[in-house]
């Protein structure tokens, strides 16, 4: 599994958790699904730039320095 969906499934674990925890407290259940959304659109986001590819080092370009 890539480590894009580990973090995912990770995430999306600990916001399941979060949800519970909200709905047992009392919360409205309007505010437990406005603030699911928000946490896993934030999950994507995170995921995404920490698991992104790092971008190779190009060569410089140009006419090569003079061999003396």
């Amino acid at each position: 599994m890539s480590a894009f969906g580990t973090y995912l499934i990770g995430f999306v674990i600990f916001v399941i958790g979060l949800a519970i925890a909200a709905y047992l407290a009392g919360a409205p259940t309007m505010w437990i699904a406005v603030g699911v959304i928000i946490l896993i659109g934030i999950g994507i986001i995170s995921a995404t730039s920490r698991t992104k590819p790092r971008d190779p080092q190009q060569p410089p370009s140009g006419p090569p320095p003079p061999q003396y």
